[in-house]
């Protein structure tokens, strides 16, 4: 076996140019396995993590309340109080439209939202300043809020200024009660930390809508989550007994069918870089076939001299099985450091993937052996006498 690696090794030395030229189908197919499926990882988990920022473990509900069919607050907070097993935190929400405002700086892309105050414990922030809304607030209609990190730095340079200073909502003056602790690196308009909370109270007021239509619930338990949504509809369906007039929504649903729909693409894209691999394979056995030509009278002589056939057939799978395994191992280095550099330039935390370097590598291993097989067969049963005679 040793031996047979020895040679293998002086015979793709001797032929350098020639055995490059073969390791170059192998070199792009694991570089290509490794890049298309470390960049669709990479953006996944991208993706996984912009949607857990809104909050995985968070239930949307939408409906239309209508004259004869509608569901009031109470009512929500009915069915939310008889399953605080299954549900941590619920709240209205009532969003309203406008611009948030001190002195001449005013803002126009702050998410303006009426919330109960079980708000900031469902979406698990800390606050740097203050305190958030309260129960107090909402039966009284207070007109306090909760700002973001951005607004308190664009309007009035920190947390700690706006604290306790007075904020206008489309003209009505609000008191700054509380800051949240920032949650982005680099804060910009409409972004996480570009938002106003109110009592929900003083939203519909403001909003002229004396129905609420949106709520958001916090599971207890992630893994129960259809189950819980399911809980929801029934409800909701009792009370509108149409179900064209709610919409019931998981993020983590979400988030699971749009993993699938990436697993999906990664799975297709390493599928057709795969290709390049079998194509490479053919490069290998032709290489084989052609050196096996070149070498007949080699193995004539070998075989004279007792060379078992097993022994020439191991000779030149191990020559295919190297050849394959060398340009796998430079490909596994190109693949890498190419991602590594797409990762940098489109802002993604691409490394490659073990799984897709194990893959690319074994595969490209076994696609010399399989494609190894034949010229190295072909060889061992040449006839001694026939392959001294071959010039």
């Amino acid at each position: 076996m040793l031996q047979s690696f020895k040679l293998a090794i002086k015979s793709i030395w001797s032929n350098k140019m020639r055995s490059f030229l073969t390791m170059l189908g192998i070199i792009i197919g694991v570089a290509s396995v490794i890049i298309l499926v470390s960049l669709v990882n990479a953006y996944m988990s991208y993706m996984t993590e912009s949607f857990s920022s809104l909050g995985t473990n968070q239930i949307t509900v939408n409906m239309v309340n209508l004259p004869s069919r509608s569901v009031s607050v109470d009512e929500m907070y009915r069915f939310y109080e008889e399953h605080t097993e299954e549900f941590s935190h619920m709240t209205p929400v009532v969003s309203v439209s406008g611009t948030v405002k001190n002195g001449n700086d005013s803002m126009s892309a702050t998410s303006i939202n009426g919330v109960s105050e079980d708000y900031l414990g469902l979406k698990d922030w800390e606050l740097q300043y203050g305190r958030t809304i309260q129960y107090a607030d909402i039966m009284a209609r207070q007109k306090v809020c909760v700002i973001g990190a951005y607004v308190a730095n664009e309007l009035y340079g920190s947390a700690e200024k706006a604290y306790d200073e007075t904020i206008k909502v489309n003209g009505y003056a609000f008191k700054v009660v509380g800051v949240a602790e920032q949650q982005e690196d680099a804060m910009e308009d409409g972004g996480s930390d570009d938002f106003l909370w109110m009592p929900y109270s003083c939203a519909v007021k403001m909003a002229r809508n004396a129905n609420i239509n949106n709520y958001t619930f916090a599971i207890s338990d992630l893994s129960h989550a259809t189950e819980y949504k399911t809980l929801i509809e029934d409800f909701l369906y009792e009370k509108f007994k149409n179900e064209d007039l709610y919409t019931v929504t998981a993020m983590s649903e979400m988030l699971d069918s749009l993993n699938s729909m990436i697993a999906m693409v990664s799975a297709g894209l390493g599928g057709i870089a795969g290709i390049s691999l079998l194509v490479a394979g053919v490069g290998v056995m032709n290489i084989m076939l052609v050196s096996v030509t070149e070498r007949t009278r080699e193995i004539g002589i070998r075989k004279a001299l007792g060379a078992k056939r097993s022994v020439i057939m191991q000779q030149f799978v191990i020559e295919a099985a190297v050849t394959s395994s060398i340009g796998g191992v430079i490909g596994i280095l190109l693949g890498s450091l190419t991602t590594s550099a797409v990762g940098a330039v489109a802002g993604l935390n691409a490394t490659p993937t073990p799984a897709a370097v194990i893959v690319s590598f074994s595969v490209s291993v076994g696609i010399g052996l399989l494609f190894g097989y034949m010229p190295a067969s072909r060889a061992a049963k040449l006839n001694p006498i026939d392959a001294l005679r071959s010039e």
